[in-house]
């Protein structure tokens, strides 16, 4: 329990007390720097060859994704995500998995970024998922933004499987 709580506080710490750091200047403009985010995912639906399963119908699933983005440039940047998952039913609520997803940022114009990562999951699953990211709004201090992602996971005796997820979420500038 002890390293679960330091894995999850020491991440949001450090994504919280980068505007300490005088040398680091992060900025709406700024294309080189490192940048950290909090969000919500939503998995919508699961495929695999034996069913197809969308969220709200037995149980609810909830992901809180939270990252550091390291920014190269205005079109290029490394992306480390981790995320733990709540999954609530009638009878009772529980973290179900843990997962460390990281990634190459491809960034466009207009805030548009595509973000292939690799996927380790605590249940044994792994595989890649395609993000396909949008700033909605910017302000001085937060980025909005909205994604959409495909999971494909393979492993721990399960078929292979491919989902949709939506996210929502705001970067730390």
């Amino acid at each position: 329990m002890r390293s679960v709580l330091f894995m999850f506080f020491v991440p949001l710490i450090v994504l919280v007390s980068n505007r300490a750091f005088a040398q680091m200047q992060n900025n709406a403009s700024s294309t080189r720097g490192v940048v950290g985010y909090m969000s919500v995912l939503l998995p919508v639906l699961s495929v695999d060859n034996k069913t197809t399963t969308t969220n709200f119908s037995k149980n609810t699933i909830i992901c809180f994704p939270i990252g550091i983005n390291a920014l190269y440039s205005d079109k290029f940047g490394f992306s480390f995500e981790i995320t733990p998952t709540l999954k609530i039913n009638d009878t009772s609520s529980k973290i179900s998995n843990f997962l460390f997803d990281p990634g190459l940022m491809f960034r466009f114009k207009n805030g548009f970024t595509i973000i292939p990562r690799l996927a380790f999951e605590t249940s044994g699953r792994y595989g890649i998922t395609q993000v396909f990211n949008k700033i909605i709004k910017r302000t001085k201090l937060l980025n909005y933004f909205a994604a959409t992602s495909i999971p494909f996971r393979l492993g721990n005796s399960s078929p292979s499987s491919v989902g949709l997820n939506v996210q929502f979420g705001f970067i730390f500038n």
